[in-house]
């Protein structure tokens, strides 16, 4: 009788720790993903950080907004862009964080240097990076849609099937004529698969 309360203490102490860190899912990369962006901050890192609390699923796993690749012709629907059709995910979509208000922004300069980063749980062959960015005038008040943004990226970074280490930097220049709020549109295209990885930034000019 003690060996079994003894078992079943241990393994509802481990649920409990797996519940609240999330480690089983973040170690793992979860089934499908693998890559997100943090510099500038993408929506689905600053829910796993905490900076923005009521995100739903996509908190425990960042890593995993991977969806059709092929952006703009196409890739995730209009609407779903920033969860990559995950319907989990989707906090990110909305125009405003999860309980109201603004998305946190990152500060950018129009006509500067970049240094954009990702960071990877599985470094899959990779086809390139791509940056999108919307266009002056685009509609802040619903989910994102191609008619929001820029469809020739102003960034590409082509990276000829080779595999990212776990953390990757590359620099390019933020289109300039912007003011106030704007979000990027971050691209991972896999070349081995028939997928990409999707990550939406706030930022501000």
């Amino acid at each position: 009788m003690r060996i079994r309360t003894t078992k079943k203490a241990k393994w509802y102490a481990g649920v409990v720790g797996l519940a609240t860190t999330g480690a089983l899912v973040l170690s793992s990369g979860g089934a499908t993903g693998h890559g997100y962006t943090d510099l500038p901050v993408s929506r689905q890192k600053l829910c796993q950080n905490g900076t923005v609390t009521g995100c739903g699923d996509i908190q425990w796993e960042p890593q995993s907004v991977e969806g059709p690749k092929g952006f703009p012709a196409g890739g995730p629907a209009d609407g779903q862009i920033c969860s990559a059709n995950h319907t989990n995910f989707g906090a990110l979509n909305q125009p405003t964080k999860p309980g109201g208000g603004a998305w946190p922004t990152t500060r950018v300069t129009g006509g500067q240097s970049y240094t954009f980063r990702w960071q990877f749980t599985a470094m899959h062959a990779t086809t390139d990076f791509k940056y999108y960015i919307t266009k002056n005038g685009w509609n802040q008040n619903h989910a994102l849609s191609r008619s929001d943004l820029e469809t020739t990226p102003f960034l590409t970074v082509p990276y000829n099937n080779q595999r990212p280490p776990s953390t990757l930097s590359h620099s390019g220049t933020i289109p300039g004529g912007r003011s106030g709020h704007h979000v990027i549109l971050a691209v991972w295209t896999v070349a081995d698969t028939a997928n990409a990885f999707y990550a939406c930034s706030d930022v501000t000019f």
